[in-house]
C-alpha cells in the first residue's frame, strides 16, 4: 500500500499487489519488491526517459527488440565513459562532439572486452 499527495491533486492511496511462488517472509518480500523497482528505476525508466523507448513505433519483424539492444549497448558504454554529467547531458556531448564520442566507445568497448 502507499500513499501519494501531490500539490493541487487529491490524495491518493494505491494497493499493490505483487504475485510469487516464493514462500517468502514480509521481510524478503519487501527487498524483492524494492530491488525489482531499483531495476526499473536505474534502467527502463533511464532508457525511456532519455532515449525515448517508450515513444518508439518499431514494431515490424526484431525491430523493437534491436532498437532496445542498441539502447542498452549505448547507455551502458555511456555509463562506462567516466566524465561526470547525467545521461541527457552526455548523449549531447556525444552528438555535438566528435571527439568525445570516440571517448565514449572507447571506454564502452574496452569494458566489454575485459
Amino acid at each position: 500500500m502507499s500513499f501519494r499527495q501531490q500539490q493541487g491533486k487529491a490524495p491518493e492511496l494505491t494497493y499493490r499487489y505483487h504475485i510469487s511462488s516464493a514462500p517468502l517472509s514480509e521481510k524478503q518480500l519487501a527487498e524483492a519488491v524494492r530491488s525489482h523497482w531499483a531495476v526499473e528505476n536505474s534502467l527502463h525508466w533511464v532508457l525511456d526517459v532519455s532515449m525515448g523507448e517508450d515513444d518508439c513505433q518499431i514494431h515490424q519483424n526484431h525491430g523493437a527488440e534491436n532498437w532496445s539492444m542498441l539502447r542498452h549497448l549505448a547507455l551502458n558504454m555511456l555509463r562506462a565513459e567516466s566524465s561526470k554529467g547525467s545521461i541527457p547531458a552526455k548523449q549531447k556531448r556525444a552528438w555535438m562532439k566528435a571527439s568525445y564520442l570516440e571517448a565514449v566507445l572507447t571506454a564502452g568497448f574496452s569494458g566489454m572486452i575485459n
